[in-house]
């Protein structure tokens, strides 16, 4: 039932109320909190003594800021949101008849990232399209890829794992060691590495097979943090924090290579422009060819027995054992396969940076690769994609925010900004959309007729 106090788009006095008690509160909890942050400011004056500069104006303008929206909140956007949920809180048949565009979706995308990386060729010659092509085109790939594997675990299987990351960086230090020290090429190091990353997914799954819930989100971020501090301890093997450098790049299928030594050069062979953009654009097809094998084998495993005993052991795991059905082996399996495509991702990212540390491996990745999952939907492949692109995209679309000096003067500092502004776009969207950007679930089993089932009638968290 929608909120009493929202009738018709009226609100009632008592609403008001309420909205101005929550604007205050915030306001004195945005002014407690950003006083010290940016309402002083050190600095040094002539004489390099430092000085603190006050910027009350500053501090006013966001504290009004907050103030008017958490209003605006209370009295307008949560009651409309609480009558939307209450007239969508149902189960509603799939449309027969989708739209062209709702029909052809992934034959649009799958044509358009097919052609970006040329497009930003054709548009900005090969030195301008590197910024396209490797910071918004790789990156954000290979975080999809990354989320689409954790989505097996925490998405299908109901597993809450805080320590993804791990994988990610076996993946990367079996390609930067095995290359270094005996030589082998990317295309055999590429499924080693996954295959090293799904081997360490079983050993972390087997003394986790009794835990759930918060009690596995621990196990799993110790296990997370012990492969950091190995790789930066072990210096023997891993160098430490200085890290492996000079990694072999990658071939195009042992043919030809990118390295300007070589005599079977690609730029040389084909008479090309002397650029870092052709391995980029190179690497942007392969883990474009990644991101769809690991899109089509989560599919096809939903649809065999083992996908619909994931989806079991989420939704309860004493039902799902009742049914006669083996939990060891359904939870070996989530986290190995979801190690397999993390390590996958790891391999590549060691041959496209040419170079891995244990700090590029720390908790933050695990948690952002998570708030990829949850953001997009648990268990929407497409929903997880669209958020990798926000959150991923829109961390780099932030870095040149020099537009936000006209609003708070020359000496506002954007950068320092970036994550604090991208946080409460996060909180904004997540107010908006409580289960994901795809909020319906389509079950594999159906009977009669295939329906979309509401995230009201799912548990929280699973979509």
């Amino acid at each position: 039932m929608a909120n009493s106090n929202f009738v018709a788009g009226k609100t009632s006095p008592g609403l008001v109320q309420k909205g101005i008690t929550d604007a205050v509160w915030s306001a004195i909890i945005a002014f407690g909190m950003f006083v010290l942050y940016i309402g002083l400011k050190t600095d040094q004056n002539i004489d390099n003594k430092l000085i603190i500069v006050q910027r009350w104006g500053l501090l006013a303008a966001i504290v009004a800021i907050v103030a008017v929206g958490r209003f605006v909140i209370t009295v307008f956007w949560q009651p409309a949101l609480a009558a939307r949920k209450a007239a969508k809180a149902k189960v509603a048949p799939v449309e027969v008849a989708p739209g062209f565009l709702a029909k052809n979706f992934n034959k649009i995308a799958l044509v358009f990232l097919l052609v970006y990386p040329l497009g930003a060729l054709a548009l900005f010659g090969p030195q301008g399209s590197l910024t396209y092509v490797d910071n918004f085109g790789i990156q954000i790939l290979i975080y999809v890829m990354l989320a689409w594997g954790l989505n097996i675990v925490v998405g299908l299987a109901g597993l809450l794992d805080l320590g993804y990351v791990a994988f990610y960086a076996v993946g990367a230090y079996s390609y930067a060691l095995l290359s270094s020290h005996f030589g082998l090429s990317f295309w055999i190091l590429l499924p080693l590495s996954g295959i090293f990353a799904g081997l360490w997914g079983m050993i972390l799954g087997f003394p986790v097979l009794r835990l759930r819930g918060d009690y596995l989100a621990i196990v799993t971020l110790a296990f997370g943090e012990i492969i950091r501090i190995v790789l930066t301890n072990w210096t023997d093997v891993t160098k430490g924090s200085f890290g492996i450098s000079n990694i072999t790049k990658a071939s195009m299928f042992g043919i030809y290579t990118f390295d300007l030594k070589d005599p079977h050069n690609f730029m040389r062979t084909f008479g090309l422009a002397t650029s870092s953009a052709w391995y980029k654009i190179f690497l942007f097809y392969v883990i474009l060819a990644l991101c769809a094998l690991t899109a089509y084998v989560t599919i096809r495993l939903r649809r065999m027995p083992i996908g619909r005993a994931w989806e079991a052991l989420r939704e309860d795991e004493i039902a799902c054992r009742s049914l006669g059905i083996n939990t060891v082996t359904t939870k070996l399996t989530a986290f190995a396969t979801g190690a397999m495509f993390g390590g996958f991702a790891g391999s590549f990212f060691a041959a496209r940076q040419g170079f891995v540390s244990p700090e590029s491996f720390v908790f933050l990745e695990s948690a952002v690769i998570l708030a990829i999952v949850v953001l997009g939907g648990m268990g929407s492949l497409k929903g997880i994609a669209i958020a990798a692109i926000a959150m991923i995209g829109g961390t780099e679309l932030l870095r040149d925010m020099s537009f936000l000096k006209i609003i708070f003067g020359e000496d506002f500092t954007p950068e320092l900004y970036r994550m604090l502004i991208f946080g409460l776009a996060m909180v904004v969207v997540m107010l908006v959309k409580p289960r994901g950007f795809v909020g319906t679930r389509e079950p594999t089993a159906f009977l009669k007729e295939r329906k979309a089932v509401s995230g009201s009638f799912t548990k929280e968290g699973h979509g």
